[in-house]
């Protein structure tokens, strides 16, 4: 049965408050269909096998965490639990200092987190070829901010497939992925075989075919070139965030305040 304050909540609260719950659902369902389709679920070993990330993490976290929050946001709405409100309103507050500090740390550790990137990327070329959705989303970044590697093409000697040494049976042996060569726009069909031996030649030779610049350098480059838009996005999260914050304590005191007058 609905409370004396629920005829506040319906049209401000309840209604809007479920868009968040069904959304964080999805994307954690989409997550653990994913994982069953790769055998993980029935291996979860194999989580902790792969030396790079599962961009399917990405999927569970935080559909996980917008389910949480849907439901302490929505249910202590409903319900007018202030237990639950109190829990959403200091789960978002949590979330929002953590990304505040992230945010400070990234500017003051610049050179850290450079180099903490370098072996990230470099750790993910590694396990290139080991998950199809790492795979997915090496070669997107690649084509996306045209660069090859963390520092530069050479990093893919890392890789087992792409190594230069003599033991390497590969037929990528010397190269990069597809998505490292600079495309040909008269191309119709993709030439995934276009970074074949490409490092046996001379890097001014490799110029015109790949790119030679890393990720980590074409990643900083394109945050510079979209400060302001970065910014306002990360901006208007964090003030969403102190919205929420703000009106579910307001609902703790405007409950509070009816029940006192009972």
């Amino acid at each position: 049965m609905p409370g004396p304050f629920s005829f506040v909540q319906q049209d401000s609260v309840v209604l809007p408050c479920r868009h968040p719950h069904v959304l964080g659902a999805l994307f954690l369902a989409i997550g653990l269909w994913a994982w069953g389709e790769k055998g993980v679920l029935s291996n979860i070993s194999a989580l902790t096998d792969l030396g790079g990330l599962d961009p399917v993490w990405l999927f569970v976290v935080v559909g996980g965490i917008m389910s949480v929050l849907g439901f302490a946001g929505c249910i202590g709405a409903l319900r007018e639990n202030t237990f639950l409100l109190k829990f959403f309103s200091v789960f978002l507050g949590l979330i929002f200092f953590l990304e505040l500090a992230t945010g400070i740390l990234v500017f003051v550790f610049k050179d850290w987190i450079r180099d903490q990137l370098n072996l990230f990327i470099n750790n993910n070329v590694k396990a290139y070829r080991d998950d199809i959705d790492l795979q997915n989303l090496i070669d997107f970044a690649q084509e996306y901010w045209s660069c090859c590697g963390a520092r530069g093409p050479n990093d893919w000697n890392l890789n087992i497939y792409f190594n230069c040494t003599d033991l390497n049976p590969s037929r990528e042996r010397c190269g990069v992925p597809f998505s490292c060569c600079v495309r040909d726009p008269a191309e119709d069909v993709l030439n995934t075989q276009c970074g074949y031996d490409i490092r046996l030649k001379l890097e001014l030779e490799q110029q015109g075919s790949i790119h030679t610049k890393g990720c980590v350098g074409q990643f900083e480059k394109w945050l510079q070139d979209n400060l302001i838009i970065v910014a306002g996005v990360f901006v208007g999260i964090a003030l969403l965030q102190i919205f929420g914050i703000c009106l579910a304590q307001n609902l703790v005191s405007d409950i509070k305040a009816v029940k006192a007058n009972w």
